[in-house]
C-alpha cells in the first residue's frame, strides 16, 4: 500500500512538472486562476474547463471554424446561454443527449452546455446510417438530440427535444430551434451547478459490428493531462489544428487540452488535404491532430505540392486512432522534420503508450513506451505474462479506463489491467509494437499469422498507397490471407509481384493467397479500415 501511494505521488509530481513546462502554471491573474480552479472542482473538468478558459484567456481566440472566430469568453457564455435555455425547456440533469455534429462551434456549444447542465452526453459517429442512429439513441435512452442540418433525414423522431447545431439556411427546419436561437434567448450567465455530475459516452468505432457505448465519469485532469504533456510538448497560447472528428476520443481529448492551454483551435467540418495544409500555413499552427489516413492523404500530394505551403511553425503532428504504418512514419519525418508523435490507446482504456520523433527514427512502426502513470502488460491466452519480445494480448491500466459498456458487458481484466483488444510485443528498449487485433489472428495450415505484419511490409512498396490484409476461410488450410491493395497513381503492380515480394521477406505461410486491387479501402469517419466490409466482399 505504501509503495503504491509513493508511486502515485511520484506520478502526480511528474505530471505537475509537465503541466508547469507547458506554461499553464505561469504568471496570470491570481483571482482568475483561483476562480477557474473552483469551477473545475465544482463542475468537473469539462464544464469547468470552459468556465476556467473564459476567466483566464478572456478575449483570446479559442476557435476558428468556417463561420469565423470565437474567443474563450464566447465559448463559455454561449454554452451558458444554451444550458439555461435547455433548463427553461424542461431538460434536467441526468437526461440523455445525443450530439450528432461535425467539427464546428456547435459541437463545443452542445458539449459544454450539456456538461454544465449535468446531462449524459452520447457522441454519435457522423457516418452512422439512420438505423444505427436510432439503435444507439434507443439503447442510450436519449431524450435530446442535437444534430447538423445534413442529418435531417437520419435524425430519429422519438426524442423529446430536437435542436439544429449547423444549418446553412439559418432555419430550425423540423427541429424546435437552432443552437443560435437558444444563444439569443438564453441567459449567458453561469447556470446553477447541476444536482447530478455530467457523464460522457464515447462509442467504439464499430469496425466489426454495432458500436458499443463506453461511458466514463469525468476524472481529475492533472495526471491525465500531465501524462500527455510529459511526452508531447504542447505549450500555452499556441495554435492547434484538430482534423479528426471531435466525437472521437482523440479529437475530444485534444479539444479539452487546447482549450485549457489557451490555444487557438482551428478546425473544419470536412478534411481535405490541401485545405488542411493551407490552414496550417494561414494560422501558423504549431500542432496538428490527425489520424493515419489523413497523413497518408497529405503525403499522397507529393513533396512538391506540400512545399507550396509554409508549415515551418509546426512542432507537433500528433497521430492516433488507428495503426500508423512505419513507412508513413518515416515519410512524415523526412517531409516535415522531427515532429511526429503517436498515441496508442482505445476508447475503453484511453491512453497507453506515446512515441516521440526519436522513437520513429530508430523504430518507425513502434507505438512507443508506456505513458506516464500507465501500466502496459502482455498476456498469453491462458492469462500468463509473456516474456519480452514475444507477442501477447495488450492490457493497460492508467486510472482513467472505463468501468464497462452501457449494455452491461466489459473488457477482460487481469491483475488490475484491462484488455485493449490488441496483441503486440515489446522490444529490448521497452517500445511497444502492435501486431494486430486479438481477433485478427488466423491459423493457416497450423501456423499463427497476424495480418498487421504483412500490411507493414506491403506499405513499404512505393507502388502501393493503401493496404489491408484479412483472413478468409480456406478448405485446405482452414484460413488464408487475402490482401486488398490500392496502387499508387500511374503504378501497375501485379498480383504475382506482390506475392513474390512477401515471399522474399516473410515466411512462406504469410504470403497472401489472393490479392485484390481496389480504388480505395472502406474506412469509418476516424480513418479505421472496415475489414468486415472487405470480408463481406470476399464472401459475396
Amino acid at each position: 500500500m505504501l509503495r503504491n501511494l509513493l508511486d502515485q505521488a511520484a506520478v502526480t509530481a511528474q505530471a505537475t512538472a509537465a503541466v508547469a513546462r507547458s506554461g499553464l502554471l505561469g504568471p496570470t491573474n491570481p483571482a482568475a486562476l483561483a476562480k477557474g480552479a473552483v469551477a473545475v472542482q465544482r463542475r468537473g473538468p469539462i464544464a469547468g474547463a470552459a468556465v476556467a478558459a473564459g476567466l483566464r484567456w478572456g478575449e483570446r481566440p479559442a476557435l476558428i471554424d468556417e463561420l469565423g472566430t470565437l474567443s474563450a469568453t464566447d465559448v463559455d457564455r454561449r454554452s451558458n446561454a444554451i444550458a439555461n435555455a435547455w433548463r427553461a425547456d424542461g431538460i434536467r440533469p441526468g437526461d440523455g443527449i445525443a450530439i450528432l455534429c461535425r467539427n464546428h462551434r456547435g459541437f463545443l456549444d452542445a458539449t459544454y452546455a450539456a456538461a454544465k447542465l449535468g446531462l449524459r452526453a452520447v457522441y454519435m459517429n457522423t457516418e452512422f446510417a439512420g438505423p444505427q442512429i436510432r439503435d444507439v439513441c434507443e439503447r442510450e435512452r436519449v431524450s435530446v438530440l442535437v444534430f447538423d442540418e445534413e442529418y435531417d433525414d437520419r435524425a430519429p423522431d422519438f426524442a423529446d427535444h430536437h435542436y439544429r447545431a449547423w444549418t446553412d439556411s439559418g432555419e430550425p427546419g423540423g427541429a424546435e430551434a437552432t443552437l443560435e436561437d437558444l444563444i439569443r434567448r438564453g441567459d449567458p450567465e453561469e447556470p446553477p451547478v447541476p444536482s447530478e455530475p455530467p457523464t460522457i459516452v464515447m462509442l467504439t468505432s464499430g469496425t466489426t459490428g454495432t458500436p458499443k457505448g463506453a461511458p466514463r465519469q469525468e476524472v481529475g485532469p492533472v495526471n491525465a493531462v500531465g501524462a500527455l504533456l510529459d511526452r508531447i510538448p504542447f505549450r500555452v497560447k499556441e495554435t492547434t489544428y484538430i482534423a479528426p472528428p471531435m466525437f472521437h476520443a482523440l479529437g475530444f481529448a485534444n479539444l479539452t487540452i487546447a482549450l485549457t492551454l489557451g490555444c487557438t483551435i482551428v478546425t473544419r467540418r470536412r478534411f481535405a488535404p490541401e485545405d488542411f495544409l493551407a490552414g496550417l500555413a494561414e494560422h501558423r499552427a504549431t500542432a496538428a491532430i490527425v489520424v493515419p489516413a489523413m497523413l497518408q492523404r497529405v503525403l499522397d500530394l507529393g513533396r512538391d505540392k506540400i512545399s507550396e505551403y509554409d508549415t515551418s511553425a509546426l512542432r507537433i503532428f500528433l497521430c492516433g486512432g488507428a495503426q500508423l504504418p512505419g513507412a508513413i512514419a518515416t515519410e512524415v519525418l523526412d517531409t516535415f522534420g522531427d515532429v511526429l508523435y503517436v498515441i496508442y490507446g482505445s476508447t475503453e482504456v484511453a491512453y497507453a503508450t506515446i512515441t516521440t520523433p526519436a522513437d520513429h527514427r530508430v523504430a518507425p512502426a513502434t507505438v512507443g513506451r508506456p505513458a506516464l502513470g500507465a501500466r502496459v502488460r502482455l498476456f498469453d491466452a491462458g492469462g500468463r505474462e509473456v516474456p519480452q519480445g514475444e507477442t501477447g494480448r495488450i492490457f493497460v491500466s492508467n486510472g482513467v479506463e472505463f468501468s464497462g459498456y452501457t449494455d452491461g458487458n466489459s473488457k477482460e481484466v487481469i491483475d488490475g489491467v484491462m484488455s485493449t483488444g490488441d496483441v503486440g510485443h515489446f522490444d529490448e528498449e521497452g517500445r511497444l509494437y502492435i501486431d494486430g487485433r486479438d481477433d485478427d489472428m488466423i491459423v493457416s495450415g497450423g501456423e499463427n499469422v497476424f495480418p498487421q505484419e504483412v500490411e507493414e511490409l506491403l506499405m513499404k512498396r512505393q507502388d502501393l498507397v493503401d493496404v489491408a490484409v484479412i483472413g478468409v476461410p480456406d478448405e485446405e488450410f482452414g484460413a488464408r490471407l487475402c490482401a486488398f491493395v490500392v496502387a499508387a497513381e500511374g503504378a501497375e503492380p501485379t498480383e504475382e509481384e506482390i506475392k513474390a515480394y512477401v515471399k522474399e521477406n516473410l515466411a512462406r505461410y504469410k504470403v497472401p493467397r489472393d490479392v485484390v486491387f481496389l480504388d480505395d479501402l472502406p474506412r469509418n469517419a476516424t480513418g479505421k479500415i472496415l475489414k468486415r466490409k472487405l470480408a463481406e466482399r470476399v464472401a459475396s
